[in-house]
């Protein structure tokens, strides 16, 4: 009897890899969807020469006059443009720094509460409401600073005049008072702190929601307390989006107008008085305070302030992209 003989199969063919064809109309959505994205690219960077060469040409009357002082008369006698220009960017960016010296402490406060510390339902409500702060218009801020809060503020103004008036930013008037009202910077940067508030915190917020949950699960395994978890695992991870936040909120603070024109008593000094009135006064404010009495060379000497403003936002937005890419290598998210 003949064995049996085994049958061998043959190898199976490899199997064909499905290729999709891409169809004309997919192409063309494409190609429009890049044309597109480029298009908005190009905009942003005309709009923004645009701006830049509106600016230099509206204030180049005032920037070439050599005897602007005589024909403005909010210039210092016998002074220059930087007579105006200097003071006015030095309240601006104290006012701003200040504000902003309030607002992010609160603000990555906030974002840690709602993202890592409170319930579900009172985390969105919580976020709903700081969300809703950035809806209300400067104008309320303003009368709210000066009817509500500026009263409320004039004991705690005096209280750090009296036992903290040998710091420089705490020093009263020549009587060791703080003004009153307290239309003051203090005040405005507290107004000022309000109103970044929410851009701080939303960004903070996504940024810590965005921390790996491996990492806070290896820390709570090696026994970290809550604390130690944020300090740990959260704020290294969200180091570079906090920066990024604050100098959203810096750009905000350094462009307010009508608060601060609201609040504030204007002075032309180089002062670092918070609690005393008259010292200071922001570019902004000093442009919608006096543009519409004034004449050509008054609006020049006005929109020369204005590029002297868009120079600053210009190179706050480069020393922050700076920070953060400096600062990415060593984020917890590598």
């Amino acid at each position: 009897m003949a064995s049996p003989t085994t049958a061998t199969t043959p190898p199976a063919a490899p199997a064909r890899v499905a290729r999709t064809r891409t169809k004309p109309t997919d192409r063309g959505l494409d190609r429009a969807f890049r044309y597109l994205s480029v298009g908005s690219g190009v905009l942003i960077l005309a709009v923004l020469a645009a701006v830049a060469i509106f600016l230099v040409l509206e204030g180049l009357p005032a920037l070439t006059d050599s005897e602007l002082a005589d024909k403005v008369q909010w210039i210092p006698e016998g002074g220059t443009l930087w007579s105006l220009v200097g003071p006015l960017i030095f309240g601006t960016v104290l006012a701003a720094l200040v504000s902003l010296a309030i607002a992010v402490p609160v603000a990555v406060g906030i974002a840690l509460f709602i993202s890592h510390y409170a319930p579900r339902r009172l985390a969105s409500a919580l976020g709903y409401l700081v969300d809703l702060l950035a809806a209300i218009p400067s104008v309320v801020f303003g009368l709210w600073g000066v009817l509500v809060l500026a009263p409320r503020l004039q004991p705690v103004w005096q209280f750090l005049a009296d036992y903290l008036g040998w710091i420089p930013l705490f020093e009263g008037d020549a009587h060791g008072n703080a003004s009153n009202p307290p239309r003051v910077l203090m005040t405005t940067a507290v107004v000022l702190a309000v109103m970044i508030l929410p851009i701080i915190t939303a960004v903070s917020r996504e940024v810590f929601l965005q921390v790996p949950r491996l990492h806070e699960e290896a820390a709570l395994a090696l026994g970290a307390t809550r604390w130690e978890l944020v300090r740990m695992a959260v704020l290294p991870f969200g180091r570079s989006g906090v920066i990024s936040a604050a100098m959203l909120g810096l750009g905000r603070a350094l462009g307010e107008t009508m608060a601060v024109l609201m609040i504030l008593s204007p002075g032309l000094l180089y002062s670092f008085q918070l609690l005393v009135a008259s010292q200071q006064q922001t570019i902004a404010a000093n442009i919608a305070a006096k543009f519409n009495d004034a004449d050509d060379i008054g609006r020049s000497t006005l929109i020369a302030t204005g590029l002297a403003l868009f120079v600053i936002t210009m190179l706050v937005n480069m020393a922050a992209r700076w920070i953060v890419a400096r600062r990415k290598d060593f984020s917890g998210a590598n």
